[in-house]
């Protein structure tokens, strides 16, 4: 199995509205380290995952509505809390539909919220 793995991060704001999530319940503002693992059984016919370049940019397009954004005005986020996870599942979901005309591509999120808590998904059973 080959893997390639780009990174960039993405600034958001968002509440969870919930006595479960303590002092996270209010507004706030988050700053979330974002790698993504492409990974491919076996490489194509340039030798290579995906071309880095490419990688980049569709990891820079599924970060772009999210970027700067209030997720508890997003409509993607109506009614789910916008946790790490919900972030990284939004992530994962968007760079797959991106790359649905080549389903031999797996697609794993890693989203660092601080240097203590990490989340991952791994999109699954791309058709």
């Amino acid at each position: 199995m080959f893997s390639l793995s780009v990174n960039d991060h993405v600034m958001i704001a968002h509440s969870l509205p919930h006595e479960f999530f303590g002092p996270a319940q209010s507004l706030h503002g988050a700053t979330l380290a974002v790698e993504v693992t492409f990974t491919r059984a076996e490489l194509d016919e340039h030798a290579v995952v995906l071309d880095i370049g490419e990688a980049l940019a569709l990891l820079d397009d599924a970060l772009t509505p999210l970027q700067y954004a209030n997720l508890d005005e997003h409509p993607d986020f109506a009614g789910r809390f916008s946790t790490s996870e919900t972030i990284a599942e939004y992530i994962g979901t968007r760079l797959s539909v991106s790359l649905a005309d080549r389903p031999d591509i797996g697609i794993a999120v890693h989203l660092r919220e601080n240097p203590r808590a990490a989340v991952s998904y791994t999109v699954a059973n791309r058709p």
